[in-house]
Formats: structure tokens, sequence, C-alpha cells
């Protein structure tokens, strides 16, 4: 019988990325496929790169065009998540308005977040976030780095029962959550959890990817570049000498393969307001994955 584990981490590639409009003829093609990983709780799979909003989607008017492209690349791709927050100013705003612009919104695997301090304020946070995302239901409804979590994680669920949401989840970004957020898995196994795991930050591998392995939680990964703390670390130093074996062919894609590699995490949302940057990005979602001697190596580079 296959263990979760193995289940977790088998891959299938998906259709041929779409091409990419003759304007932007000049940005390298992106490979063929994306791969995708299966949600544990229903099998359906999705691709292994997603997009995060914070910060990138919380931009004026002047902010949104080179968002319209950002958008279109990263569908184009193959890729489909998109995460946000209602605690992320605007964003949920501008992706809303962006996306029904463009058309993309049956073309996206939508994820949101409860960010509220009583039931009441929870209803009325997520009505406002369908209001603002211009929908009337998303696909993953987190309770944002366990606020209220027992009384939001209950809304969400009753809200997934009213075919409003259809996956259930529960967030949050810092270490010293881990072994909270762990227990909470381990005890409500929600279809999903959210956490930081990078390189050079890798806590999130002593308990709470096995424990999301372990009770069949798929596992969405936030901080996979550290805030940016890795790039600072590499700043002129060239990739390992197996870099090209591996398909990897700039910090960027490396990084997000790293915590691909580990077979609990089911997708990465690194978040960019560059076109080029979200290109290179979804590279990373093609061919293998890192085997133990690479991420080893890596370890040891940022340990």
């Amino acid at each position: 019988m296959t263990s979760r584990r193995e289940f977790l981490s088998a891959a299938v590639v998906a259709a041929g990325a779409v091409a990419l409009r003759p304007a932007f003829a000049l940005s390298p093609p992106l490979p063929a496929g994306m791969q995708m990983r299966a949600i544990p709780s229903t099998g359906e799979a999705i691709p292994i790169i997603g997009m995060g909003t914070s910060g990138s989607f919380e931009v004026d008017a002047a902010g949104r065009e080179p968002l319209k492209e950002v958008l279109r690349r990263f569908v184009a791709g193959g890729a489909s998540v998109i995460d946000t927050s209602p605690n992320y100013s605007n964003a949920e705003d501008v992706l809303g308005d962006l996306l029904a612009e463009l058309g993309l919104r049956d073309q996206v695997f939508l994820a949101t977040k409860l960010a509220a301090d009583n039931r009441a304020a929870g209803e009325a946070q997520f009505a406002d976030s369908l209001r603002r995302l211009r929908t009337d239901k998303v696909e993953l409804l987190a309770v944002h780095n366990l606020r209220d979590w027992k009384t939001q994680l209950a809304l969400a669920r009753e809200l997934k029962a009213q075919g409003k949401v259809k996956y259930v989840g529960l967030t949050h970004f810092r270490d010293e959550a881990h072994d909270t957020l762990a227990d909470i898995v381990a005890a409500e196994k929600p279809d999903f959890v959210q956490i930081n795991y990078a390189v050079g930050a890798p806590n999130a591998e002593k308990r709470v990817l096995p424990t999301a392995a372990d009770n069949g939680v798929a596992v969405m990964i936030n901080r996979a570049f550290d805030d940016g703390k890795l790039f600072s670390r590499v700043a002129g130093k060239p990739l390992p000498g197996w870099a090209a074996e591996a398909g990897v062919s700039s910090w960027a894609q490396m990084f997000l393969k790293f915590a691909l590699s580990h077979p609990a995490v089911t997708v990465v949302i690194p978040a960019t307001g560059k076109p080029d940057r979200q290109s290179d990005n979804l590279r990373a979602g093609s061919g293998g994955t890192l085997d133990a001697a690479q991420r080893a190596e890596l370890i040891a580079m940022f340990a």
C-alpha cells in the first residue's frame, strides 16, 4: 500500500503550457509542463508553483499594469494557486479586479483567509472578501496565523458545507508557532496547512511537515525565500555545479525546488509583482526536485 508520504511526493506532468502572448515573445519560453501534486483529502491535483500577494499586490492604480502580465504569465505557465488575505491592505481588491478584467477567475485556485476575533466579524469579513475578490466562492479558506482559530475554523467548515469554500486550512509564518500549529493540525486535520519553510529557515521539518504528511494534510509553503534574506546571502555567488543537472538556472528556482523537494510539500507560493521574476519562479515547477545529497549541500551552505 502506498504511504501518505509517498502519495504526497508523487507528481504528474500537466498538459503543455499555453504559449505566451506575441507581445512578450522576447521573454524566454517556459518549460513544456508544470508538475502537479495531489491534495490528500480529495486527490485533486494542483500545480506545485503558486503565487502569493502580500506586498506584491498591495499597489495603487499605477502599479496594476505590470500585475496584469504577472497574472497572464502565471496562468500561461500552467499555474493556478493564488493566495491572498483581507489583511494585505488592498490586495484582494486588486486581485479581484484584475482576474475579472483578464477573464481568469475560472482558471485559478483562489485562496484567502479569515483574520477575525469572533464569529460575527469572521462572517462579515468573508462576505467582504467575496465582494473584493469579485467571486461567489473560494477554493481555500484558511484561518490566518491561528487567530481565534477554534471559532474561525468552525465557521470555515460551515462555509465549506454551504459550498462557498472547497477546502479549509490553518496558517502561520513564525517558527515559534510551529509546535502549536502541529498539535492543532494533528487534532483537527484540516485540508491544508500553510507555513514558512526555506533552506535557511528549515524549522518546519521538525514537526509541522511530518505531522501534515502523517495526517493527510496538504502543505502550502510561504517565505520560501526567507523574506528575501536568501538572495542577499548568495549575491555574487555561482550556482552549485550540479544546478543544470537539477534543471535549475537561477537561485530563485533553487530555493523553490529546495522547498518542493520535501515530500510533504504540495505547493509553494512565492510573491512577485515583476513579470520576469514570475517566469523565473514558474520554471521551478518543471523537471525533478533535489535529491538528498543536493539538499544536504544546500543546507550546509546556509547553516
